[in-house]
């Protein structure tokens, strides 16, 4: 499957469950391939440079909260999941997604 059909795919899956697309980490050869589509596929949603294809959803959580998932582009599903109080510190937040972040790619780069 190409990337940019598995992309369509997983967002459709996560947006059908609540899900909304807050990020998107690309390589740059990925970001090339797409390149002339992104603004159609992607929106006003961030598009960053990484090391891997990735993309962060995000959706209310019990409590007040909210709950964060990490979903490697990949054919097989894996992703990395939080969920965040809602008196919880930006700090918190940033450290925690970065780790989530940093785990993936490390995920990524062994399998």
């Amino acid at each position: 499957m190409n990337t940019r059909n598995l992309i369509d795919q997983i967002t459709a899956t996560y947006k059908k469950h609540g899900w909304q697309l807050q990020q998107v980490l690309l390589k740059p050869k990925t970001s090339a391939e797409l390149s002339g589509g992104l603004v159609s596929i992607f929106g006003e949603v961030e598009v960053r440079e990484s090391a891997i294809d990735a993309l962060w959803f995000s959706r209310p959580s019990h409590n007040s909260g909210e709950a964060w998932e990490l979903r490697l582009v990949a054919e097989t599903p894996y992703a990395l999941f939080e969920r965040f109080a809602s008196d919880d510190s930006a700090e918190k937040r940033a450290a925690t997604l970065q780790d989530m972040e940093d785990r993936l790619r490390q995920y990524a780069v062994s399998h």
